[in-house]
């Protein structure tokens, strides 16, 4: 994950980083579920890891993704890290369901997700995105964690750290 471009000193880009960083540890957690064979601890982990997965990139979606969409030079790429969301949770079901030989490609794809938006999006929008709109994506965000009870800090930029308080549930 990237270190050198300084968009973490964007509070919300720092968030979903550190975010990214949480589902990495579940994603670990699940791996090693998956290799005992136990069906049990595979869906818990994976349970746990849907939890921060979900109201994580819904986030992205309703704030960042949002804004970013409406500039035609991001559009393909919103489009396609959006498609990604809707693929790794439907891979990630399966992998919860008893798929454990889904688990390979599903940690390949979210690995490359995050790399596509830690090497990709987040420096594209530390550059490209003046102050209001960042004060929308703020707010956004801001409106989204309350909706979903997700924990958050306010002051300065009305965005913080946490987790999330909003158990999805997987069927």
């Amino acid at each position: 994950m990237c270190e050198y471009c300084g968009c973490r000193s964007i509070e919300l880009i720092g968030r979903f980083t550190e975010e990214h960083y949480s589902v990495i540890d579940r994603l670990g957690d699940l791996g090693r579920a998956c290799s005992t064979g136990d069906l049990g601890a595979v869906g818990q982990a994976g349970v746990r890891l849907a939890n921060l997965l979900w109201p994580h990139t819904k986030a992205e979606e309703v704030g960042l993704f949002h804004e970013m969409r409406k500039e035609e030079e991001y559009a393909p790429t919103i489009d396609a890290l959006c498609a990604e969301h809707s693929s790794l949770d439907e891979q990630l079901e399966r992998v919860i369901d008893g798929d454990l030989d889904e688990f390979p490609a599903f940690e390949k794809a979210l690995r490359a997700h995050i790399d596509h938006e830690e090497n990709g999006l987040f420096p594209a929008a530390a550059v490209g995105i003046d102050g209001p709109t960042w004060e929308r994506i703020n707010q956004l965000t801001h409106d989204f964690d309350h909706a979903e009870g997700i924990e958050h800090q306010h002051g300065e930029g009305g965005q913080g750290l946490g987790e999330s308080a909003h158990a999805h549930e997987h069927h």
